[in-house]
């Protein structure tokens, strides 16, 4: 006889329920992972579906030409929308394919054999299918190939419908300039959505024949990639968020531009790769007219060097380098005597906008001057004699005042960098010593009509250095506009980019004056003699002139103008990147020009 269930079996019956109906409802309440990465919500149409705010499409591709390349695909994966791409490959048991093959040939060798019976004219389409599948019968008898299945499909992502069918356009466009022919998936859209999305399900299954060369053309993994097995890393890779690592010394010269408006982040990017290259055992060398990279060269125990009036630094350009080759040091007076030249161009008529410059018979004398001041002390042609102390300004000052002709009227001209205001600086031996693996000169405290000579003699000295001591060495040129509205600058700095490589060197040119450093012949030409660019954002009136120059795509120009600080373009020989500039916090208190934050006060 069952027993009876007393008051207190019931009460704790009904507790027991009502603790069940309260954590199944909590547990519908939690949130699950599912429900974190799922959209909010999904519309499936005939030839598009809506996730959440987003639209998309399913294309799949049905036709392939005869012939298909290697990196077809690459177009595809490299463009800049929103796409997923799947790719489904089923093998075929090659003695099925051999069976299938052996009766497709009869069925062709028939078909043409009745056509030939009948008069008809040859037909190119059969004999090229027959020739293909034989070829591809030996092929697998002997191994050397194999059969698959081949499914290829691609959704597309936009923000609205008629973006959607111009992204459309552009990817069906991209497969017909290689007979590749795809269709959207009518009435599939849910079907090709999940075989795109990463579950390995092939609902779609649309598939085409291949065998493994044909299969082999469509490797997936051809982004734009500048990633070298040794070099410094110079950013990520937006494209496909890989690291940028590169060597600039291994192309065909170590030369770079870098090109940015005021406060894009041109200044950082150039200190960060000095950084890294100097650890990688490259010297640098530095131009600095702003006083931007004193902080950097403290840093790693360099030599900060500060060129002004009132320093009591020298540099002569009268130094000849003492160089060991011979037919190097046969040339070297003589090279020497051409730098002169335009630095003199530049001192005596080059710095002020009213100068007439030299006349012809200025210029015959000055040459003569400057062999008669070097004869003087001893310098002739001789390489022998290159060892003797240099003369300086100050004795070719001597020579024009003494000599006929033009002298005298130069000499005037002249007296300024000698016994007058800019007397001191560039009259006297050098003093300075640049053996050190960070080097900075400062240009800031010069005035303003000094400062482009200054630059001509700085680099006039450092290619002197050079050539005596051949190492991998960095030569950056700060707010390089400033040597390219002379000619005679412009061209030494020309010359430099064309003969570097040869002595090691790799020059970095830095500026943002982009319209007038690319508009100038000048200018051109040590862009296309540098195998690195690197532009980061730009004002609106220098993207027209950079996109000229460099063949930017309509997305690039558009994005030129619209970068954040810190990306750009990375350029490396004929490959280049969106790339974005990244420093470890260590790197990025040593370089940055910002000011620091001020603290925010804390509670106590």
């Amino acid at each position: 006889m069952a027993k009876k269930p007393t008051a207190a079996d019931i009460a704790a019956e009904q507790r027991a329920k009502e603790q069940v109906e309260v954590e199944q409802a909590f547990a519908k309440g939690v949130s699950t992972l599912r429900d974190l990465i799922a959209p909010s919500s999904i519309e499936i149409h005939s030839s598009h579906f809506r996730l959440g705010t987003k639209y998309g499409r399913t294309l799949y591709i049905y036709g392939y030409p005869r012939q298909i390349y290697t990196g077809w695909l690459s177009a595809l994966i490299n463009i800049d929308e929103v796409l997923d791409v799947s790719m489904y490959i089923y093998p075929v048991e090659s003695q099925v394919v051999l069976n299938n093959l052996r009766k497709k040939v009869t069925q062709l060798e028939a078909s043409m054999a009745i056509n030939s019976e009948k008069g008809k004219t040859r037909d190119p389409a059969l004999e090229a299918a027959i020739s293909d599948a034989e070829e591809l019968r030996d092929q697998l008898q002997l191994g050397a190939e194999r059969f698959f299945r081949f499914g290829l499909y691609v959704t597309l992502y936009a923000d609205s419908m008629d973006e959607l069918n111009f992204v459309q356009n552009k990817v069906e466009t991209l497969f017909g300039q290689q007979m590749v022919f795809s269709k959207v998936a009518s009435s599939q859209q849910e079907q090709g959505l999940n075989s795109t999305v990463p579950q390995m399900s092939d609902q779609l299954q649309i598939r085409r024949n291949m065998n493994t060369g044909a299969i082999s053309t469509s490797f997936p993994f051809t982004s734009a990639d500048l990633t070298d097995s040794s070099g410094i890393l110079y950013g990520i890779n937006m494209h496909n968020n890989g690291l940028v690592i590169f060597d600039r010394f291994k192309l065909e010269n170590a030369n770079l531009c870098v090109f940015a408006k005021s406060g894009a982040g041109k200044s950082f990017t150039v200190k960060l790769e000095a950084l890294r290259s100097m650890m990688m055992g490259s010297e640098i060398i530095i131009i600095d007219p702003e006083n931007e990279y004193q902080k950097l060269a403290e840093a790693v125990g360099g030599s900060y060097i500060r060129l002004s009036l009132n320093s009591a630094t020298r540099i002569n350009p009268f130094d000849l380098p003492r160089v060991i080759d011979s037919e190097e040091a046969d040339d070297a007076l003589r090279a020497n005597l051409v730098t002169l030249h335009g630095l003199f161009r530049l001192m005596l008529g080059g710095t002020q906008a009213n100068a007439v410059g030299l006349s012809p018979s200025e210029e015959a004398d000055l040459d003569q001057a400057l062999i008669d001041t070097y004869a003087r002390v001893g310098i002739t042609s001789d390489p022998l004699t290159h060892n003797s102390p240099p003369p300086t300004i100050s004795d070719l000052y001597d020579t024009l005042l003494h000599m006929g002709g033009n002298g005298p009227q130069l000499a005037q001209r002249l007296r300024k960098y000698t016994t007058g205001t800019f007397a001191g600086i560039f009259s006297q031996q050098s003093n300075i010593d640049i053996n050190n693996p960070m080097v900075v000169f400062n240009i800031r405290d010069l005035e303003d009509e000094l400062r482009p000579v200054a630059m001509y003699i700085v680099l006039s000295h450092i290619w002197n250095i050079t050539r005596t001591i051949q190492k991998k060495r960095m030569l950056i040129v700060d707010e390089a506009w400033q040597l390219m509205k002379y000619d005679d600058s412009a061209n030494f700095l020309f010359s430099l980019a064309k003969r570097a490589r040869k002595y090691h060197l790799g020059l970095t040119t830095v500026t943002q004056d982009v319209e007038d450093f690319v508009s100038s012949k000048m200018g051109r030409a040590i862009v296309s003699n540098s195998s690195m660019q690197i532009l980061l954002k730009q004002s609106p009136s220098a993207v027209d002139v950079l996109a000229d120059v460099f063949k930017l795509t309509d997305e690039e120009k558009k994005r030129l103008a619209n970068f954040p600080i810190g990306q750009g373009l990375f350029f490396a020989g004929q490959s280049h990147v969106h790339i974005q500039i990244q420093a470890s916090p260590t790197e990025q208190q040593l370089i940055t020009t910002n000011p620091p934050s001020t603290p925010k006060p804390t509670n106590l």
